[in-house]
C-alpha cells in the first residue's frame, strides 16, 4: 500500500520506519513537524513493515494537519525485514538528501537544520540516540512537544556517552581506520545519489541486525567518507520494551554469518533495485569451453556482462575442474566446484569462497552469487 499526501517538490526526504509503535510515531511525528528552519524543505515518508493496529490511522491525522508534505508505504508484514521497509521508503523519496531515521526517535528542534547545514558531497553524516529512561518516556504525550525542550530530556550518562561517541569518529576519521566509525541507522544523513550507487539497503538481510553495518562499509568502499555529527545534534530514543528478535550478543544475530562474508558488492545484487546477472560486471575464466561447469556459467552470464581479460570486475569466477586462476581486480572472487572436485590451496586462499554447484545448478548459483 502506499499513500500520497500533499505531494510537491523538496530537497531533504525524511524517511521515519515503524512496526506497531503508534503511540511513539505520533510522538516522532509531532517533533518532526515542529522543526525548526527547514519551511517548504522537507518531506516526511513513513515506511510501515505492515502494522496491524492504529499506525495507518496515526499518519493519516497527521498529515491532516501537518506543514509538510506526507507519505505512506506499507505492505503485509513478513517478518522483520528493516532494509526492504528503508528501501521502500527511500524509492518514494523527492529530495536529493535522505534523512533515515527509526519511528521510536524523537528530534530535537534543530536536528535537520543541523544535517542540511553540515551536510556536503562525498560524506555521510552518521549520528545516534540518547536513551530515554521508562519513566521520563512515559510522561511524553502526543499534543504537548511543542513546548518541551526535548533536547533537555536527555540523561547526563548518556550526553557523555555521545560525547566519547564523538570523539572517537573523530579520531577513527583521523587515522583513517577501515571500518570505524560505524554507521548507525536510527540516524544518518546521506545523499541519495551516494546511497543509489550502492544500490541501498541490502534486502537479504532479514530479522534483526547488520543492515546498517553492511551499508556503511558499502558506502566506504564507493568513496563515501562517514562523519559524525553528534556535536551537532542527536536523536532521543523513547523507552519501550526490547524487540524479541534483537539477540542480548551481537555475534548470535540472525544475520552475522551473512554480514561477516568475504567478498562484499559495492552495490549490494538486492537493495532498491534487483540486479540480475546482466547487471554485474563479470570476469569468467578462460576456459569455458571444456569444462562442463565453465560450458553451464557461459550458458547463464550474457556476453555484454563479462568483461576482458585482466580489466577489472565485481565477480570473478574459475571452476573446478578447469585450469583458470584469479588473474584481475574483483570486489568477489568466487570458485564454482563440482562436488569432487580438488580445489588447490594458491585458489582457496586467494577465493572468497568455495561453492560446491552442478552444472544445474550454475544459474542459481549466478542468482546468488555475491
Amino acid at each position: 500500500m502506499m499513500r500520497r499526501i500533499g505531494r510537491h517538490a523538496v530537497d531533504c526526504s525524511l524517511v521515519v520506519n515503524t512496526f506497531e509503535k503508534p503511540r511513539h510515531l505520533a510522538l516522532v511525528l509531532e517533533s518532526i513537524a515542529a522543526q525548526a528552519g527547514v519551511a517548504g524543505r522537507l518531506e516526511v515518508i513513513v515506511a510501515d513493515d505492515g502494522s496491524r493496529d492504529d499506525t495507518a490511522a496515526v499518519v493519516a491525522a497527521f498529515a491532516e494537519k501537518a506543514p509538510l508534505p506526507v507519505q505512506l508505504t506499507s505492505e503485509p508484514h513478513a517478518g522483520f525485514r528493516l532494509a526492504r521497509v528503508r528501501n521502500r521508503g527511500a524509492r518514494l523519496a523527492a529530495g536529493e538528501y535522505l534523512l533515515f531515521l527509526d519511528g521510536d526517535c524523537i528530534l530535537p528542534r534543530d536536528h535537520v537544520a543541523a544535517h542540511l547545514e553540515r551536510r556536503r558531497r562525498g560524506a555521510a553524516m552518521i549520528g545516534s540516540c540518547a536513551r530515554l529512561p521508562e519513566n521520563t518516556s512515559a510522561t511524553l504525550e502526543a499534543g504537548g512537544l511543542a513546548a518541551t525542550d526535548l533536547a533537555a530530556l536527555a540523561p547526563a550518562a548518556e550526553l557523555r556517552a555521545l560525547r566519547r561517541q564523538c570523539r572517537k569518529a573523530r579520531w577513527h576519521a583521523l587515522i583513517r581506520h577501515p571500518t570505524k566509525p560505524r554507521l548507525v541507522g536510527n540516524n544518518f544523513g546521506v545523499w541519495r545519489s551516494d546511497f543509489e550507487r550502492v544500490n541501498g539497503f541490502d534486502e537479504r538481510f532479514v530479522g534483526w541486525g547488520q543492515e546498517d553495518d553492511d551499508l556503511g562499509l558499502r558506502l566506504r568502499a564507493a568513496g563515501v567518507r562517514l562523519e559524525s555529527i553528534l556535536d551537532r545534534t542527536w536523536s532521543l530514543h523513547v523507552w519501550h520494551p526490547t524487540d524479541p528478535s534483537a539477540g542480548t550478543r551481537w555475534r548470535d544475530g540472525p544475520n552475522v554469518g551473512y554480514f561477516l562474508r568475504r567478498g562484499r558488492l559495492t552495490a549490494c545484487r538486492r537493495g532498491l533495485v534487483e540486479r540480475d546477472a546482466a547487471a554485474i560486471r563479470w570476469g569468467l575464466p578462460h576456459d569455458l569451453e571444456t569444462e562442463p561447469l565453465a560450458r553451464a556459467l557461459a550458458g547463464v552470464v550474457p556476453d555484454a556482462a563479462r568483461v576482458a581479460p585482466g580489466t577489472p570486475c565485481e565477480i570473478e569466477i574459475v571452476t573446478r575442474p578447469g585450469t583458470g586462476r584469479f588473474n584481475r581486480a574483483a570486489e568477489c572472487r568466487l570458485v564454482f566446484a563440482a562436488a569432487d572436485a580438488a580445489v588447490e590451496w594458491g585458489v582457496r586462499r586467494v577465493a572468497d569462497r568455495v561453492v560446491r554447484v552442478a552444472p544445474g545448478d550454475v544459474a542459481a548459483a549466478v542468482a546468488d552469487a555475491g
